[in-house]
């Protein structure tokens, strides 16, 4: 998978993300992004969920933690991408989530395994770093 053009379509998920945050758009869009099945990984468990209602509803606390919060944007740390394969590549990200007064109110360092299928791109694993397995991007 072409690095170059991964990275252009993590910035359009990321920004389809960041909308989602603040309330302008629906977390049902995000099945654009969003393999079925998708498989998320973090320090409270493994979900495998497998069908859109199910990554929808999987996804759908931390969209509305963010609008709770007041999300305004993501100020992106760092992100690497390493193509795998044809049709793999893996992108790890850190990322600041901001109020619109740029006070910071989360931390998170993310993989994700962006596999190129039958339907286009999409994310087959979403993994959480734990705070403590590494610092942030830089």
């Amino acid at each position: 998978m072409d690095e170059r053009d991964v990275e252009g379509w993590f910035r359009e998920y990321l920004a389809a993300y960041a909308a989602c945050g603040r309330g302008e758009r629906e977390t049902e869009s995000l099945l654009e992004y969003y393999g079925v099945p998708l498989l998320i990984t973090t320090d409270g468990g493994v979900h495998s969920l497998a069908g859109g209602e199910q990554v929808v509803a999987g996804v759908r606390p931390q969209v509305e933690a963010m609008r709770r919060a007041g999300f305004d944007r993501s100020e992106v740390l760092g992100v690497e991408v390493t193509g795998l394969n044809a049709v793999s590549a893996l992108v790890r990200g850190s990322f600041s989530w901001q109020r619109p007064d740029g006070t910071e109110f989360h931390r998170v360092t993310v993989c994700y395994l962006v596999t190129d299928g039958p339907v286009g791109r999409r994310i087959s694993v979403l993994a959480v770093q734990s705070p403590e397995a590494g610092a942030p991007l830089a």
